[in-house]
């Protein structure tokens, strides 16, 4: 024996069996290159990402005085946009049905995880849900922003959007209790709803297009935190390499697009609403302009939201552990195993060992 080996206290609880050597899996998890490795790095880089991006929006469009007169401005100017008002008005029950659809996306979320027998990952789901409501709370409490200009008081500042962050979160969440083979079709659609249930606060008054870019990406951070965690404890593994269904490729275009569109739009015509003046009267036209923006600008990053998650879980079904990594090659040679039969491990003698 080594002398930097020892016995294990106690002994071994059971013998190492091919194919279900948990000390190797271990190891294998935690390795540089490993499955799990890859997927914990790409969802932790995304999760620091989106607070990245989140703290831009926060720092540009609340503390600065540019990015105030250009929320202002787009929440005015739904009623310059005769066609958001004119639909606004003519179906006063888009209220209600906003709030129902709420309702019956969480009943939705947990209805599928509890039927799908995924306890697990609807209670994770649920719990990113909830840590989603709970920060945007938080930040709408307690972020810093300012109360009065030298016109007045500001409109009610809703940084970031409550309604936005729990549509995006039971679509993201669906990523998680959703089986595999379905999960494209799924989060897609309920990402283009999500971004509806967004556009519809901004034209309705509710919240400056920034709340709504700002809950997207507090989503994303928590549900890639979740990814993140999930990976950590080896509780991810490889999914088959399949092409995308008909019925996937019929969800994620609308939504590819969406996500293309919106962020290209708002882009190119983010540089002329924000050359608005700094006093009132301002123009009719760039107000409905500075709506239109930043309805474009709210749907594209809502979209791009579930894009990017679903291309992290791209190839990667987090319903339970990896695959037992079967030990083979040298080692299990040098350990006399005869074939198809329990291996010994890597050590010739004494199986009671561990490396200090």
């Amino acid at each position: 024996m080594a002398s930097n080996d020892r016995p294990r206290t106690g002994g071994s609880p059971r013998p190492l069996r091919a194919g279900d050597t948990w000390w190797y899996a271990a190891v294998a998890g935690e390795a540089a290159g490993s499955f799990t490795t890859r997927v914990r790095t790409r969802a932790r880089r995304g999760c620091l990402g989106a607070v990245l991006l989140l703290t831009v929006v926060y720092a540009g469009l609340v503390l600065t005085a540019t990015g105030r007169r250009w929320g202002d401005a787009a929440t005015t100017g739904r009623r310059a946009d005769t066609a958001a008002a004119a639909l606004l008005r003519d179906h006063p029950s888009l209220a209600g049905l906003t709030t129902l659809s709420l309702v019956l996306g969480c009943v939705l979320l947990l209805a599928v995880g509890l039927i799908g027998r995924r306890y697990v990952l609807t209670g994770l789901a649920a719990g990113g849900v909830v840590t989603a409501l709970a920060l945007t709370g938080l930040l709408r409490l307690y972020a810093p922003r300012p109360r009065l200009t030298g016109t007045g008081a500001l409109l009610p500042s809703g940084f970031p959007s409550a309604q936005t962050a729990l549509a995006l979160g039971v679509a993201l969440g669906l990523a998680l209790v959703v089986p595999h083979r379905l999960r494209a079709p799924a989060v897609g659609a309920a990402t283009l709803w999500a971004a509806a249930v967004g556009a519809y606060t901004v034209a309705d008054g509710r919240h400056r297009p920034g709340d709504v870019i700002a809950a997207a990406l507090l989503v994303l951070a928590v549900f890639c935190g979740i990814l993140a965690l999930r990976a950590r404890k080896g509780e991810v593994r490889p999914a088959p390499r399949r092409l995308p269904a008909p019925a996937a490729l019929l969800v994620l275009l609308p939504l590819v697009l969406v996500a293309a569109g919106g962020l290209a739009a708002g882009i190119w015509l983010l540089g002329d609403t924000l050359a608005l003046p700094a006093t009132a009267p301002y123009d009719p036209a760039e107000l409905r302009l500075a709506h239109r923006c930043g309805q474009a600008l709210a749907a594209g990053v809502t979209a791009t939201a579930g894009i990017v998650l679903l291309l992290l879980l791209r190839h990667v079904d987090v319903d339970g552990p990896p695959p037992p990594y079967r030990l083979g090659g040298p080692f299990a040679e040098a350990a006399g195993a005869p074939e198809d039969e329990e291996l010994v491990g890597p050590f010739t003698e004494d199986l009671d060992h561990e490396i200090s």
